[in-house]
């Protein structure tokens, strides 16, 4: 199949090995190995494991990795064999960080692309609101990626929704990545040890989404020695601890946050509440070297109280229980099984009832990275998801409630999927990643499924110019043993690299991603109320067609970096809801909504000062995202009469500036700069009078904007001086988010004066200036 593969001569040996801190035995991920004198190379993957082909004779790996020490093994190669390497923190060394020459160099020969990495130290540094580390947030400071305000939940990256988004957390997915309706993130920066965002060129082994992948893996814990470290905040706190069970073989992890602000209300005899609660867990066994096997879990509630006759819980439960293996010199495989919850409740104690919803997946994936030789290796693997969709459920709170149970009808659905995909350097200077992704979505039977007239469960009334819910010609039930709707893709993954020297590239993707899941939301930010939706017979997947361009360079001895990059994005199938559309409790989602396409276009320059005391990088896109519903025939008006307009999270001009200024190895300042354009919204108009009601008259829809957003943050962080005969160490974190106290609008309304008569906006603004302190502490 693959004959354009050179043969290895007998003499040419494999070699791999598992990379590590040499601190805590926790695999590093995204480790630059180098072999300067064969020009050859390779990277970690997700679990530390290399493989590289190499001929008889003594060469010199040079291993470089962003916050370690950089190390030089020189190995006689006479045989196959396996070499494991540990790698010390440059901050343990007391030595200055320094992005290395080589790291960046691959990163510029590499045909990956539209991929942003964040260390966990670099976002430990930056200005934070509530005085806690937010990875979400630290997002939004990269090209590409927005969210719809403060107080919102989620992101949004090139233009897309954030139904969009994958988020896996060890691999499990995240269906609502954000505590307290967006003011924290459910991930615990104590946690994790890695994070990657994918905008474009996704690789053939993710699926499901059509907008991005964010990729964060958790600490394995540490199989040395035990360690903790937490904070203390004046909103929230948080703990971690890790350590072996059986030392160098086998560890534990785990870790808690919570959120107590809502006590103080206690204090003043105010019972409303609002806080949130999760645990991080992983346990980890070594069981030889080439078995490890792996239990992770991510349990989080958050908790909304009105005086106790109103209570809002919800929140994610993930669980992984992996299994890696050395199959080979050259394959390494992963063998995961997973399980996924998103919870909704509420419960109204003054009518008397408990409303539930939900989704749930079980997953079963096994993956393999094959390294054929240093020029070609292959990743491919199988993957299997099973969903149940709880759209919600009524049950009484009391005995003498009068609500009777009521559930709307749950889905099912099955996905499956196979991928290859190549990683290929044709030559010195051109590289290439290219797969294909076969995916399957079988949605499952259920009860009582509505049938329509033509099978439109919306229907245009031609008299007023309006569309309006099709009344059901009948029902079918359909076990959820049998598939009711089967549809198959194929998603073809491509992009290359063009490297003019060891600085300079050009790179070029394309990729195409189907989505079977559809959050139900009518708001630009989804709130825990909304639900997920499969694919069915009234709802097609989501397509994608994306191509992005780009440019990249390192310059001044790699003290700098840029990179630019435009992108088109081409969604077919994407809903709408039709005017008036009633998503809360709704049976029949399909009598609301229309399918149309979307579409967002757009340029990102990212410009990063990578080494010296003063770091930092600016971040700029510009961008326009659309969406359009024509009518279903040429008698339809369809929605904003069929012409494109604004999405609700489209900004043209979002700009970020982040800087990080060590004073000396007591003081590290930092700051941010945010400015966007204002988001899209519908304005009334005008107004006109009948028969004593006040009919106010909209804009187009979405085509009026918010005023421009922007705001400073700043931040120090004070690390007293170390005590090398002791083991607590503690720093201390003050911040200032807005610190020129600018009052954004989350919102405009418009209301009648009582004094003047005349109408005014009113404008929603959540956060002026906030000051935090944090007390950070790890033995």
């Amino acid at each position: 199949m693959f004959s354009f593969i050179i043969i290895q001569a007998q003499d040419t040996y494999t070699i791999n090995g598992v990379i590590k801190d040499a601190s805590s035995n926790e695999t590093l991920y995204g480790v630059n190995i180098l072999v300067a004198n064969l020009n050859a190379g390779v990277v970690t993957n997700e679990y530390g494991f290399y493989s590289i082909k190499l001929p008889r004779g003594t060469h010199t790996f040079t291993i470089t990795y962003l916050g370690y020490k950089t190390e030089e093994v020189v190995l006689d190669i006479t045989k196959n064999g396996t070499y494991n390497f540990s790698l010390i923190e440059t901050s343990e060394t007391l030595e200055e960080v320094i992005i290395t020459e080589d790291s960046e160099k691959l990163n510029i020969r590499s045909a990956e692309m539209s991929v942003n990495k964040l260390d966990i130290n670099t976002i430990q540094k930056l200005p934070v609101v509530f005085g806690e580390v937010d990875v979400v947030k630290s997002l939004l400071l990269l090209p590409g990626v927005s969210n719809t305000g403060e107080g919102s939940s989620g992101f949004n990256v090139r233009g897309g929704a954030v139904g969009q988004n994958l988020i896996l957390l060890d691999e499990a997915t995240i269906y609502n990545s954000s505590h307290l309706f967006g003011l924290f993130s459910v991930f615990n920066p104590d946690a994790i040890k890695n994070l990657k965002l994918y905008k474009g060129g996704i690789p053939a082994k993710y699926g499901g989404r059509v907008s991005s992948v964010l990729e964060i893996f958790q600490k394995d814990g540490n199989s040395k020695e035990f360690k903790a470290n937490g904070g203390i905040g004046i909103i929230s706190s948080r703990i971690l601890a890790e350590g072996p069970i059986v030392k160098d073989k086998s560890s534990f992890l785990i870790g808690g946050r919570s959120s107590y602000a809502h006590l103080f209300l206690k204090l003043t005899d105010n019972q409303n509440s609002a806080y949130f609660y999760d645990l991080n867990t992983k346990l980890s066994y070594r069981v030889d070297d080439s078995n490890t096997i792996l239990f992770s879990g991510y349990f989080g509630r958050d908790v909304f109280n009105i005086n106790e006759s109103f209570k809002n819980t919800y929140g994610n439960a993930v669980f992984n229980l992996r299994w890696n293996h050395i199959l080979s010199d050259n394959i390494f495989t992963n063998l995961s099984v997973i399980y996924s919850d998103y919870y909704y409740g509420l419960t109204l104690d003054f009518v008397e009832f408990n409303w539930n919803s939900g989704i749930k997946n079980f997953n079963l994936k096994y993956d393999f990275n094959h390294y054929i030789n240093d020029d070609f290796s292959l990743d491919y693997g199988i993957q299997n998801t099973y969903y149940e969709f709880n759209p919600g459920e009524i049950e009484p709170s009391t005995p003498t409630s009068g609500i009777i149970d009521f559930n709307l009808t749950k889905k099912y659905a099955f996905e499956s999927a196979l991928y290859i995909a190549v990683k290929h350097r044709l030559s010195e200077k051109l590289s290439t990643e290219y797969g294909l992704r076969f995916s399957n979505f079988f949605r499952l039977g259920q009860t009582a499924l509505n049938l329509y007239e033509n099978d439109e469960a919306v229907v245009f009334n031609n008299d007023f110019k309006i569309y309006e819910k099709a009344e059901p010609i009948g029902t079918k039930t359909l076990a959820k043993s049998k598939v009711e709707k089967y549809f198959f893709a194929l998603e073809p993954r491509a992009a290359v690299a063009y490297s003019f020297n060891n600085n300079q590239s050009v790179k070029l993707s394309y990729n195409r991603m189907v989505q079977n899941l559809h959050l139900i939301t009518n708001t630009s930010s989804p709130t825990p109320l909304d639900i997920w939706s499969p694919s069915g017979k009234y709802i097609d997947p989501q397509v994608l067609d994306q191509i992005a361009i780009g440019y990249f360079q390192n310059f001044k001895n790699d003290s700098y970096s840029i990179e630019v990059e435009s992108f088109y994005k081409d969604i077919r199938n994407r809903i709408n809801y039709i005017d008036g559309a009633n998503l809360v409790a709704n049976n029949a989602i399909e009598q609301v909504i229309l399918s149309g396409k979307a579409r967002a276009y757009g340029l990102e320059l990212l410009l990063k000062k990578n080494k010296g005391r003063f770091t930092g990088w600016l971040a700029y896109t510009l961008s326009k995202s659309e969406q359009k519903t024509p009518g279903r025939t040429a008698l339809e008006t369809g929605i904003n009469n069929g012409n494109w307009y604004n999405t609700a999270y489209d900004k043209t001009h979002d700009i970020s500036v982040t800087t990080s200024y060590e004073v000396d190895k007591k003081w590290q300042l930092s700051s941010n700069f945010i400015y966007q354009t204002g988001l899209p919204t519908t304005f009334p108009t005008g107004q006109y009078s009948f028969e004593g009601l006040v009919v106010p008259v909209y804009s187009p829809r979405n085509s009026e904007r918010l005023p421009a957003y922007h705001r400073l943050d700043i931040a120090a962080t004070y690390t007293p001086a170390k005590n090398k005969n002791r083991k607590y160490k503690s720093s201390w974190n003050f911040g200032i988010y807005n610190i020129y106290a600018r009052k954004n609008a989350v919102s405009l309304s418009f209301r009648n004066n009582e004094d003047t008569g005349q109408n005014e906006a009113v404008r929603l603004s959540l956060f002026g200036i906030i000051p935090s302190v944090t007390y950070n502490f790890k033995f």
